[in-house]
């Protein structure tokens, strides 16, 4: 883990949607999840970073199912050619959406991520941008999942901070991971702004 780190020129906010941080649905700690987040956004923006808030949909009957309550974006969306909202399909930020067009045609070399869950789109979305040679920065306390259930003959509860760590373990050494988000620095984009 790093506390020194070169500064980044985007923020991809995962899924930080009502479902996943208000009410009997939210993440443990929700309340520390959406203070990181609400920091991390503040300083990219203050910075000129290009901020993206991927929104995902649900199927029919999910807590964030489209355009239900849970499925709204927590934190407001600024308007302006450095932020935008990227709807997804799927677990991966990157698959059948414009996400890797608006990194390219902003000139985005690095990026931070942070959001829910750790083990699922956080997980997915890191590892395609590392696997397109992002330089990927992952606060350590501005992700969030749920505990995994006990499941008879397989294990007992598996606690939410331990399935968080694994989920950044498994991306592997080329992950930049930093204890807390403060560490994150930003810095403006270096290409003309998204359209």
């Amino acid at each position: 883990m790093s506390t020194h780190l070169q500064p980044v020129e985007a923020l991809l906010v995962v899924d930080v949607q009502s479902a996943f941080v208000s009410g009997t649905g939210a993440v443990p700690d929700a309340v520390r999840l959406v203070d990181r987040t609400t920091d991390l956004i503040a300083r990219a923006r203050r910075s000129g970073a290009l901020v993206i808030h991927l929104q995902n949909d649900g199927p029919a009957g999910a807590d964030d199912e489209p355009h239900t309550p849970g499925w709204e974006l927590h934190h407001a969306v600024e308007s302006g050619p450095t932020e935008a909202v990227v709807r997804k399909p799927q677990d991966d930020g990157f698959q059948a959406t414009v996400l890797e067009r608006l990194l390219t045609d902003a000139g985005v070399k690095s990026l931070a991520i942070c959001g829910v869950m750790s083990e699922m789109c956080v997980q997915a979305t890191a590892r395609t941008a590392l696997a397109l040679g992002y330089r990927v920065v992952l606060p350590h306390d501005a992700h969030a999942t749920h505990d995994i259930p006990a499941a008879p003959g397989i294990s007992e509860r598996i606690p939410a901070a331990v399935v968080s760590r694994v989920a950044e373990w498994a991306l592997g050494s080329d992950l930049e991971i930093t204890p807390h988000a403060s560490h994150v620095a930003f810095q403006a984009v270096p290409a003309s702004p998204v359209s």
